[in-house]
């Protein structure tokens, strides 16, 4: 092919001839074989990396929500400034005993004894689950 630049395109070759005009080869340039399993590793990646992001954030807001409910807890025990901050420690640390809010439950029905029943403790927490995630959101 006299007089022609070879070019690749995503449709395969193209070439200018002399006159200036373009030929297209409109034959597709086969991908190589482990580019196809890129994309689908690049995909599971992405995937992968967000459940991870969004099981932190999920950990992070029940977090705060349990520190947020220790703090409101505390306020009901008369405790105050650092009292109050050690108390709230205390119930994001007692999450860590089973899965789900009844360890916290537990805890804070034991240490408010007949100030505030079980069913106000959960609905406090369902309360400030979504306060606490707008919290971690003005922070990142």
């Amino acid at each position: 092919m006299a007089g022609l630049e070879a070019a690749p395109g995503p449709m395969g070759l193209a070439a200018r001839r002399a006159d200036g005009h373009m030929e297209r080869n409109l034959e597709p340039t086969p991908e190589p074989m482990g580019a196809a399993m890129t994309t689908f590793d690049d995909r599971e990646n992405a995937f992968e990396n967000k459940f991870a992001h969004d099981s932190e954030m999920q950990f992070r807001a029940e977090a705060r929500r349990n520190k947020l409910v220790g703090l409101w807890a505390a306020e009901l025990l008369g405790k105050t400034g650092d009292d109050a901050a050690a108390y709230a420690m205390e119930v994001v640390n007692a999450d860590f005993e089973e899965a789900g809010i009844e360890d916290v439950v537990r805890k804070l029905v034991g240490d408010l004894g007949d100030k505030v029943s079980a069913d106000a403790i959960r609905a406090k927490m369902a309360e400030m689950l979504p306060i606490a995630k707008a919290q971690l959101m003005t922070e990142i």
